[in-house]
């Protein structure tokens, strides 16, 4: 088998939890063999999350900054029969076009795309626009894409797709969200 190199397309997707960090652990190991890595939040945005204040201590420890996490939303964004809110619309074509640009550059060797499936199964985000970019990507950039319902062009045009299943949450036993795990 040859040994061929390139950045690949990942996709963690799925009802479970764990698909922000499992790609914030790709962005840690990652940053770890000397890569940069940019995380563009498309729906976070309104909350103080730990990874933050993460990126923050290990860009001091290393003297720069090689591990870059950019909230661009509002927080959760309301969904159903109604329209989203333009405004959350707005956000999420910003986050967008600044997660292109850096996915284009090829400035990071990762780029994470933090919850972009949100954006696109939510009809705020256009997949065909998404998988275009991903189509141009410069050969050597990673870019993770996470999020519930991964759109089906999205997960052709992976390399990797993991979906995260749901056996048990601490919600089912009234447990509210803890500091560390869920932010």
């Amino acid at each position: 088998m040859p040994d061929t190199k390139r950045g690949l397309i990942i996709v963690h997707t799925g009802p479970g939890k764990g698909k922000t960090t499992a790609a914030l652990g790709l962005g840690f190991r990652a940053v770890g063999q000397g890569l940069r890595v940019l995380v563009v939040q498309f729906i976070k945005g309104s909350w103080h999350y730990g990874e933050l204040d993460s990126a923050q201590l290990l860009n001091q420890a290393l003297g720069e900054e090689r591990f870059t996490i950019t909230p661009m939303g509002r927080g959760f964004v309301k969904i159903g029969a109604e329209k989203p809110d333009p405004e959350d619309v707005r956000l999420v074509e910003e986050a967008w076009e600044f997660g292109r640009q850096a996915i284009l550059a090829g400035r990071h060797d990762m780029v994470i795309l933090d919850e972009i499936n949100y954006a696109i199964s939510y009809h705020m985000l256009d997949a065909d626009k998404v998988v275009d970019a991903l189509r141009q990507k410069p050969e050597m950039v990673h870019v993770v894409l996470t999020g519930r319902n991964a759109h089906p062009s999205i997960t052709e045009a992976a390399d990797l797709v993991t979906e995260m299943r749901e056996v048990k949450h601490p919600y089912q036993k009234g447990i509210v969200a803890q500091k560390g795990i869920e932010y």
